[in-house]
């Protein structure tokens, strides 16, 4: 091992400890997206809700429902023919920053509660088929003056009031049918007043519906006295059993990769990368030739056609036309020869014919042209440049 190897291998340990440690003292940055997964330990995450659920939900049976609320419900379903009923009664809890059931099970959860049961729903947006059939419509305060307090509607459970403004949404129910639609709680803003948590019944079962989910987050939940704003608005759920939907929230879904762990840890995983860049760096590096640097010989330029070039207009200044066009007879009939493979001994009838056959050329252009060339070879006076021209026209006829 060469000294700059050793260099370079001592440059870059110190680069991954130095990384590494700036990256073990350094405050780690706050994740602030709304995952609701239940693993989450971050602000909106469920984490602290999961764990203290039995707490917040006194005397109430909770079970996890892992599958889709249609999958779950249809199971229990009783398909007897003279019982229209569910195996299973209760409440369905579902709690997320947007709303994510699907159509299938949303249609289906209102069956359930038609029969008598109840839905808690805590999300920012509903689908149609809420506005439609409980006959409710949602909007948004859009205050630049950011703030949202909550509190309940009946004073029995206090009149205090819990600032969600962190996580919030400024969701509201516009407009609800005041005949049958109780409303259990508020928020406000800066200069206004809306509702934010109504009971809906539908049929024989009612439905919960609350617009600020982020109270049940791990911020909101351990923020000085917040968490009893949640168990307030869970204090109306009836007692029994409770089915919480947390189909594609409980985020245990892992990479299949065998690096996941390094990737995992941001110190491991800035020194798996600085070494990647280290091995290139030593790659190129130590790579390069060590030997003189070949030098690149350029191929002889083919200066034939410069040479021809420079002859003919050698020919063509001292007025030799008489060489030029023997010169130019010659290399058409080499090129015949070659080209066509037709004997060029003797230019008769027969020539013309076979030169015809293999060309395509028109027969009285091949004609004229030997006319020209017998008449060059039998002739003793001296060519002119006229001649010199007719002639090499009735070659290009030919040969282009």
């Amino acid at each position: 091992m060469n000294r700059t190897l050793k260099i370079y291998i001592f440059l870059l340990v110190i680069l991954v400890a130095g990384v590494i440690y700036v990256d073990a003292v350094r405050p780690k940055p706050v994740d602030w997206s709304p995952s609701y997964v239940l693993r989450d330990k971050i602000p909106f995450g469920l984490y602290v809700f999961d764990q203290e659920s039995k707490t917040i939900l006194p005397k109430r049976n909770i079970e996890k429902v892992r599958k889709s609320a249609y999958e779950f419900l249809d199971e229990n379903y009783d398909y007897s023919q003279d019982v229209d009923s569910y195996k299973v009664k209760g409440t369905m809890l579902s709690i997320c920053d947007t709303y994510i059931i699907d159509d299938e099970s949303t249609k289906e959860m209102f069956y359930f509660v038609s029969h008598g049961n109840t839905a808690f729903i805590s999300t920012q947006n509903l689908p149609e088929i809420f506005t439609d059939s409980l006959n409710i419509k949602l909007d948004a305060d859009f205050d630049f003056k950011f703030q949202i307090d909550c509190w309940l509607a009946n004073p029995s459970l206090g009149t205090q009031k819990y600032d969600l403004s962190k996580g919030g949404n400024n969701a509201y129910f516009s407009s609800i049918d005041t005949l049958t639609t109780t409303i259990l709680g508020y928020q406000s803003g800066k200069d206004n007043k809306h509702v934010n948590f109504i009971k809906v019944p539908y049929k024989k079962g009612n439905f919960y519906i609350h617009l600020q989910p982020n109270a049940f987050t791990n911020y909101q939940l351990l923020k000085d006295n917040h968490y009893q704003y949640t168990e307030k608005v869970l204090s109306y759920l009836p007692k029994g059993k409770v089915y919480w939907l947390v189909n594609q929230q409980e985020g245990v879904v892992e990479s299949g990769s065998t690096l996941r762990y390094i990737t995992s840890q941001p110190a491991l995983k800035w020194a798996w990368y600085l070494f990647l860049i280290g091995m290139v760096i030593f790659m190129i590096f130590n790579a390069k030739r060590r030997q003189r640097v070949i030098p690149i010989i350029k191929p002889l330029p083919n200066t034939t056609v410069d040479f021809t070039k420079t002859i003919g207009n050698l020919y063509y200044q001292e007025g030799n036309h008489q060489n030029l066009i023997d010169k130019k007879i010659i290399y058409f009939l080499e090129r015949v020869r070659n080209e066509y493979l037709i004997d060029t001994a003797v230019l008769d009838e027969n020539f013309i014919k076979k030169l015809h056959a293999k060309t395509g050329k028109d027969i009285k252009d091949i004609e004229h042209l030997v006319y020209l060339i017998n008449y060059q070879k039998k002739s003793y006076h001296q060519s002119i440049e006229t001649d010199l021209i007719e002639i090499n026209k009735a070659i290009e006829k030919i040969i282009s």
